[in-house]
Formats: structure tokens, C-alpha cells, sequence
């Protein structure tokens, strides 16, 4: 029989081995991963497609558990909110339905555990102003908008306009501070080209969306029917294409119309059409780009604890006709 000092010895030989172990045992479940939110108001849109395409792409590179929600109203942010706290997320990033829901998301987050991201729309507080206690990564709205303004005011001229025959229909949406500071820009820059500024006509939307931007142009051009060439553009792509397809239905030729939008993304049909329209370009912002950079820096919160910086913008790029299949080549979009 063994001695009881080798029974020791062999005892302490398995213990050591088991201790050394580093590779689970068979079955053993892995390490849970981060699991985060991407919230959108109007997920049936280009845009926030290609931004949960980007949120989809930072999940992949850094083993996020990503869980995509449409928010289209108070009601359902709250409940989404909920969902994702009973789900084990450590986080969201969202594009808020209305601004002012930003105290009560943040209250009920705060409650839940949860970080909250602010994308594309920023949160207001009860006093009207930012809520900056919450992170925000969205547009250089005011330098797009400038950008916007510049191409239309480049086309114009190389068409040989006169501003005496010339018109801007400027379909703003003010309840949004980011809508209006796009729409602030493009009449600025339009200013500093030398455009006049009693020609440049603001005329409001009273939705975000084709036809919103087709009633708000509609009801100019009945006012303004001695115009012979328009310059048009809002805030987004889908303004600019309601105002073109206003113009068309005035029977305004696509020769004599410049729209040009903001986003880059709702306009590609657009583009691929045979003959081209009145809508000449727009300035390309990558949602891809916005959607994985978001993803990102809550991932990096969630496991770092760093907070995002409290502000982040991003920028654009032209495109027409002519060039928008090579941006989004880049872009991985194609």
C-alpha cells in the first residue's frame, strides 16, 4: 500500500495541475459579452439603415451583443428603455423621436443602469437648452448646411443664372436645432456668394419627409409662379427631394431647377434614375461612419468607464450623379 506521505504528494501533483488549468472544460459557457442598444426614430429610412449597418460593424469587431430598436414615438422609447434593462444591456445609443423627450430617457436610463448615446438629434432639457450631461454625436450641422449653399450657389453660376430670373426655396424645419442650423448655413453661404437676399424664400415643413417637403414647396410656387429658374434645399435629402418633385408637378423643366440635399444616403435612387431630375447632388454625410463610431465610444464607456466626449461632429462630401457610386465604393456601401 502506498505511504501516507506519496498519497499526499499525488494529491498535491492534481491540485497544482487543476490550478494551472487555463482552458475552460468542455461545454463551459464563454465570458458574456457587452450588450448594448441602437435606437431610431424611422428605421424604414435609408439613413438609419446604413447607420445600423455601421452599429452592426463596430458589434462584429469588438464582440458587442447589439440589439436594434424602432422608436417612433415617447411611448415606445420608454418601453424599448425597459426592454433593454430585462435584456442585460449596459447601454444604448438612440436618434430620440422628440428632443424633449431627453430629461425623461436619461431619468428612466439613470434608473436602469444604462448609459445613454445621443445620435443625429440632440437632447433638449426643460429649459429648451442641450442636455449636455449626455454624450452627442451628429452633424457640423452649420458647416454642411454652408456646404450645401456653396454647391448651389457653383452650379448656378455654372449655368450662366441671372439672380434676376433666379429663386431659393429654403424648406426649413425649425422645431430642430440641428434642422436649423443645416438651413442657417445654406442661406448664409448663399449671402456670401452675393445671391440677394429678398430672392432667398424660407417656407416651412411641417414633416421631416418627401411629402413634407412637397406641401411646404407647393404652397411657394403657387405665391412665386414668375420664377423662372429655383434653387432648392432643407435640411436633408427627402426635403429636397419633396421640393423637386413640387417643382415637377409645376411643370418646371429638371434643366431649370437645382435641389441639392443633406445626408447623401435617401437620394441614391434618385441618382440611378436614366435622365436626370432636378435634384443635381447632396452633401454626403457617412452614416455608417457615424453609426460605428457611436457603437464605439459607448463600448469603450461601458468597458473603460471613459466617458465620449461630449460633443462630436462630423463632416461631408459633395456627390452627384457623376461621382456618388465612387464615395460609396469608399464607403463600403456598394
Amino acid at each position: 500500500m502506498p505511504s501516507p506521505l506519496r498519497s499526499v504528494f499525488r494529491l498535491a501533483l492534481v491540485l497544482l495541475a487543476a490550478a494551472g488549468c487555463t482552458k475552460p472544460p468542455p461545454g463551459a459557457a464563454a465570458p458574456d459579452r457587452i450588450k448594448l442598444g441602437y435606437l431610431v426614430k424611422q428605421p424604414e429610412e435609408p439613413w438609419f439603415q446604413y447607420e445600423w449597418k455601421g452599429a452592426e460593424a463596430a458589434a462584429a469587431r469588438h464582440g458587442i451583443a447589439l440589439l436594434k430598436i424602432s422608436v417612433p414615438d415617447g411611448e415606445k422609447t420608454l418601453a424599448a428603455i425597459d426592454s433593454l434593462a430585462a435584456n442585460g444591456a449596459q447601454g444604448f445609443v438612440i436618434c430620440t423621436p422628440d428632443v424633449r423627450l431627453g430629461p425623461a430617457i436619461l431619468a428612466k436610463a439613470r434608473a436602469a443602469g444604462l448609459k445613454v448615446f445621443a445620435v443625429d438629434d440632440r437632447f433638449l432639457g426643460a429649459d429648451g437648452a442641450f442636455l449636455t450631461e449626455v454624450p452627442y454625436l451628429g452633424m457640423s450641422a452649420t458647416a454642411i448646411g454652408e456646404m450645401s449653399g456653396r454647391a448651389l450657389a457653383a452650379e448656378m453660376r455654372h449655368r450662366g443664372w441671372a439672380a434676376a430670373d433666379t429663386a431659393v426655396c429654403l424648406i426649413t424645419f425649425d422645431e430642430l436645432a440641428t434642422c436649423r442650423e443645416r438651413t442657417d448655413g445654406i442661406r448664409a453661404a448663399l449671402l456670401a456668394a452675393g445671391f440677394p437676399a429678398d430672392r432667398i424664400y424660407p417656407t416651412p415643413q411641417r414633416t421631416t419627409d418627401i411629402p413634407g417637403g412637397f406641401d411646404a414647396t407647393h404652397a411657394l410656387l403657387a405665391q412665386k409662379s414668375g420664377v423662372r429658374h429655383w434653387l432648392i434645399a432643407g435640411m436633408n435629402d427627402s426635403a429636397t427631394l419633396g421640393g423637386v418633385r413640387a417643382t415637377e408637378g409645376q411643370t418646371y423643366a429638371a434643366a431649370d431647377v437645382i435641389g441639392f440635399g443633406i445626408g447623401g444616403t435617401d437620394c441614391l435612387d434618385e441618382f440611378r434614375k436614366p435622365a436626370p431630375t432636378g435634384f443635381h447632388g447632396a452633401i454626403f454625410v457617412s452614416a455608417v461612419q457615424e453609426g460605428f463610431r457611436a457603437t464605439e465610444l459607448l463600448y469603450f464607456w461601458v468597458r473603460d468607464g471613459t466617458p465620449p466626449p461630449a460633443d462630436t461632429r462630423t463632416t461631408g462630401q459633395p456627390i452627384t450623379r457623376e461621382n456618388f457610386e465612387q464615395v460609396l465604393r469608399a464607403e463600403g456601401m456598394l
